[in-house]
């Protein structure tokens, strides 16, 4: 006799689809939709499907969602995110990875195992012993550690840890180093911006970092501080950090030069 109100037990929510495969799709909706709303019926026939009512198109649809690609103006619409158009018309590869590094640590199962993981992932059957440990199915866990394996190599994830890979940032001088003990001491840090509350002397009181100077236009600097030690995970926060400044302010900095 089969079991009469017993809910069937469902994996956490994670994506279904790998982001490669997201892109590909969400890129044919913008196409269509541009960031205009559209009915949901219309958003998965967009995306490839022949309507919403598949399992198949439910499923890329949540998974879209997911990692900040759709969005859900109001019942029953859904719209292609900003972010989309920012990737589709990014003019150089490094901001490109920068969004997709942003997408791929959007789901949240996704960004826990990045930071559990921050130097590497191991095995397919270690993840899934993970992911079963935090209430996944078995069939479904085998399905989601290929799907976030093949995300996490699209986007080229941990070559953000090679020195050779790793964005290059303007690299002080000789003599800037040498004289960054004394320009710490005696030169005053710039008036914060209006409304900031940081206190100015915050960056001077811990003596456990590395200040390394950075040029920039105009004839300013400005100083990063860096916590000794810097693991893999402090890289990942601060980088994270620098693309969130990229893509919300990059507009009003290019009207400003």
């Amino acid at each position: 006799m089969a079991d009469v109100g017993i809910p069937r037990k469902k994996s956490p929510r994670a994506p279904s689809i790998s982001l490669d495969e997201a892109i590909d799709r969400v890129m044919k909706a913008y196409d269509k939709e541009r960031l205009h709303p559209a009915p949901t019926e219309v958003v998965a026939q967009n995306l490839g499907y022949k309507g919403a009512s598949s399992g198949s198109a439910l499923s890329a649809m949540a998974s879209l969602r997911y990692y900040g690609l759709l969005e859900r103006p109001s019942d029953g619409l859904l719209a292609v995110t900003k972010d989309v158009e920012a990737l589709k018309f990014a003019p150089d590869e490094d901001l490109k990875r920068s969004l997709l590094l942003s997408f791929l640590r959007r789901p949240a199962l996704f960004s826990e195992l990045l930071e559990k993981y921050s130097t590497g992932l191991p095995s397919d059957a270690n993840l899934k012993y993970d992911l079963i440990q935090r209430g996944f199915l078995p069939p479904s866990a085998g399905d989601v550690v290929a799907v976030f394996r093949r995300s996490v190599e699209f986007t080229r994830y941990f070559e953000g840890d090679d020195a050779e890979s790793a964005p290059a940032l303007s690299a002080p001088t000789p003599a800037e180093v040498q004289e960054l003990p004394q320009k710490l001491a005696v030169e005053p840090l710039a008036a914060p911006v209006a409304g900031s509350k940081v206190p100015r002397t915050e960056v001077l009181d811990d003596a456990d970092c590395d200040r390394i100077p950075v040029r920039l236009r105009g004839g300013r600097r400005a100083w990063l501080v860096i916590p000794t030690p810097f693991f893999n995970a402090d890289k990942a926060r601060l980088k994270a950090q620098i693309d969130l400044l990229l893509t919300e302010d990059g507009i009003e900095d290019e009207d400003d030069l």
